[in-house]
This record gives structure tokens, sequence and C-alpha cells, in this order.
């Protein structure tokens, strides 16, 4: 297995730069996991491929305005800070708090530098502080945010942040709610579980009303969904931990759904992470977790315990994404699916059309 083996040719033309208007409007490839029998349909035909007793698994979290742009304190040079999570051996409090960024430009942004963020009024409200180094090779820093303007973090971090778009969307100014999921809660992401943009209250009250079961687990999405594996061997690419959350009801819901013969459906790629990371292999059951860590990887290979059915998107070539739907159906079936999405003019990546794999 190599990592070009999950290399296709992706016509810039073919990438989204904006939402579907309507949600649930877009397209929806379906594709069965066991023949790669395709159809092309609309996503809330989705209603059509679920039967009563399913249950619909969604990643539940928010996108911070993660993006910070600001200026070198001490020379008033453009810079950038990128949250990606909050530092582990962190003791924060209301005004201050240890992150874990990426920062630009990273060769001047050592140790002792700091970084000053504006609002609109050219009163600096959030300042970051460059403490040392969590991944040097990424270019990761920790970082000391405080606030004297606002009394939370978090309120100065809305005043002056952005939300960080896919580097492979340029100039989109529409409402960035729509990169957000309607059922989105808690901000704690730096990219969006993007299959389940599609999703609309009325489609998830429609599948509600069919008997279909909706439950949310809770997955950080880090920046590594934004890079594709730089190794020739995949098995050497090292995944970044990030914290996920499955809640008791979750995999009682699980558990009943399969006790009854009915499928599991993850809504993305990180509610499969999610649920297969929490899957116990001693007990032989999915079992509930709080805030733990996962860097599970899944290849060709690798066995699913929980998902039975997967709704995503279209993934950048090369990438782990592309590996993992990969091993959930075939890499043939899968390559071919692809060729026929970028044949037939399906929207790609984040804010692209659909796939259910079934």
């Amino acid at each position: 297995m190599k990592t070009e083996d999950f290399d296709y040719e992706l016509p810039p033309e073919r990438i989204a730069q904006e939402p579907w208007p309507v949600r649930d409007e877009c397209r929806l490839l379906a594709m069965d996991r066991r023949t790669g029998a395709l159809e092309d349909r609309i996503f809330r035909d989705i209603l059509d491929y679920l039967d009563p007793g399913d249950v619909l698994v969604a990643n539940e979290t928010r996108v911070l305005p993660a993006r910070l742009l600001g200026a070198k304190r001490a020379t008033g040079g453009q810079a950038e800070v990128f949250l990606l999570r909050p530092h582990a051996a962190a003791a924060n409090d209301n005004r201050n708090a240890l992150w874990e960024a990426l920062v630009r430009p990273g060769k001047r942004l050592k140790p002792g530098a700091c970084v000053d963020f504006a609002d609109a009024e050219g009163r600096v409200v959030l300042s970051a502080e460059v403490v040392g180094f969590e991944d040097e090779g990424r270019g990761e820093r920790i970082v000391n945010l405080s606030t004297e303007a606002f009394p939370t973090l978090d309120e100065a971090v809305h005043a002056v942040g952005n939300t960080p778009l896919p580097p492979y969307i340029h100039g989109y100014a529409g409402d960035k709610e729509m990169y957000q999921t309607v059922y989105s809660r808690r901000e704690k992401s730096a990219a969006a579980p993007t299959a389940g943009l599609h999703f609309t209250p009325e489609l998830i009250e429609a599948a509600k009303a069919k008997g279909v079961g909706w439950q949310t687990v809770e997955l950080q999405v880090g920046i590594d969904t934004f890079r594709i594996v730089e190794e020739d061997d995949p098995a050497q690419h090292a995944m970044h931990a990030e914290t996920y959350t499955v809640p008791q009801e979750v995999a009682e819901a699980c558990e009943a759904a399969h006790a009854r013969g009915n499928r599991v459906i993850a809504v993305g790629t990180t509610s499969v992470r999610s649920l297969e990371s929490a899957w116990d292999g001693e007990q032989g059951r999915l079992v509930a977790r709080e805030g733990a860590r996962t860097s599970l990887f899944l290849l060709p290979g690798s066995r699913f315990n929980v998902v039975d059915a997967l709704v995503t998107n279209f993934h950048v070539p090369r990438s782990t994404l592309m590996m993992l739907v990969s091993a959930f159906s075939t890499r043939d079936f899968v390559m071919n699916a692809y060729r026929h999405a970028i044949d037939c003019s399906y929207r790609m990546l984040s804010f692209g059309d659909a796939m259910l794999i079934h």
C-alpha cells in the first residue's frame, strides 16, 4: 500500500467555493460498499436509504473563530495565530489561557514574541505571547492568550477572530454560519465536520418521524484535516491526537440498534473515528468516553466494529480521509466513485456534495 494509491486528479473547477444555497438540495452519490454500485440522488433522498430503527450519529462541535490576524508588537509587521486546541497542561483563568497554535511567520515568532489583535476601532483587545514550541517541525507553538478589554477570553476571541475556512476555498464572503452544522453546539474545532453541513432541521425531524434515531458525539476537529500524507508509506504517517466524547446514551443507542438488527450510520469521518475509538475490544462493545484522546488512523485492512454506513463529503487526494473511506469499502470502489463524481460535475470537498456509503 502506497500513499499514491489514494491520489486522483482533482480539477480546480470541481472544488466548491461556496455552499449550496439550500443545504439538503445538494447532490448525493450513494454507493453500495460491497458491490460498488452507484446511484445519483439529491441529499434529502437519504431518507430512502434509512430504515426505522437505524441510528444516525453526528459530530456536534462548532468551529472556533480560530484565525487571528494581528501585528507583531516589536515591529508592527503582520502576523497570524491559528488556534488549534487548549494546551493540556494549562491552568487557565477567564482572561489568560495557554493554547497550542500555528503561527506565521513561523521563523520570526519564537518564544518571547508577542502579537496584538485589534478590533474594528483599532483597539487592542487580545494578545498572544509565544511561550514555547509544541511541534517545531509543524510550526506549532504554545501561546499565552490574554485580554484586559473583555471579562473573558471567549469574548475577546469572538471580537477579533475569523472562522477558518479550508485553504482551497478562496474569497468566500457569504454567511459563515453555512460552515457550521445546524445542530452544532460548543465551539471546539478548527474545522467543520462537513458531512453534517447538508442536514437541515426539517430533514432531521423527517428522519426521526420515520423512526430513525439521532445521536451526537463530539470530536474536536484539528488542522490535520487539511493535511495530505507526505510519507510514501501511509503507515508511517503520524496522526495528531484529538479529543472526543461518546456519551453513555449514544453507546446504548448504538448497542440497541445492533441488537435489533439495525445499522449505526456515522455522519462524517469524525463521527466514525469517535465511535471506533470508543470500541472496547476486551469487552466487545462500545463504551462511553468523556474527553478521551484518539489518534486512530483507519486504513484499508482496518476493522469497523461500530459503524455500518457512512455519510461523508468528497475528500482531498492523498489524505487520511481518502484512506478511511477506502477502508470502509474498497480502494477500487471508492476511486471509481470519485471518477464518476468528477465526470458528472459533482462539487468536491468541504462546500461540495455528499456521498452515502451503505
